[in-house]
């Protein structure tokens, strides 16, 4: 399951709070044995409190699992997604996507 998440307020302790009592619930009860949170970009101040949150819900859910992902480029977010639904020890993650960084993803199932 591929769940987009936002808008969020910018501000990090607004944004927080928001994804806990809007996605939590959703991903808490979805029943999916896989669960990609896809995030807008945001500041330096909001990655503590999403990684947080994914490691939280991977645990909770376990053996389901979760990650999240970061980006505005979807080219990016659909490989990277890919990529996750290959490998199944990655769990408790978030990557924060540049498309223009280091290179397409490679996968070795393409």
């Amino acid at each position: 399951m591929l769940l987009r998440v936002g808008p969020l307020p910018e501000d990090a302790l607004a944004a927080a709070a928001a994804f806990h009592g809007a996605v939590v619930p959703k991903v808490l009860g979805s029943g999916e044995a896989m669960v990609t949170l896809v995030f807008a970009p945001a500041g330096h101040e909001h990655a503590g409190w999403r990684l947080a949150a994914v490691q939280s819900l991977a645990r909770a859910l376990s053996p389901a699992r979760v990650n999240a992902l970061a980006s505005a480029d979807e080219a990016a977010i659909t490989a990277a997604a890919s990529y996750l639904q290959s490998a199944p020890g990655v769990t408790g993650q978030y990557l924060v996507l540049d498309g223009a960084g280091a290179g397409p993803v490679v996968n070795s199932d393409a």
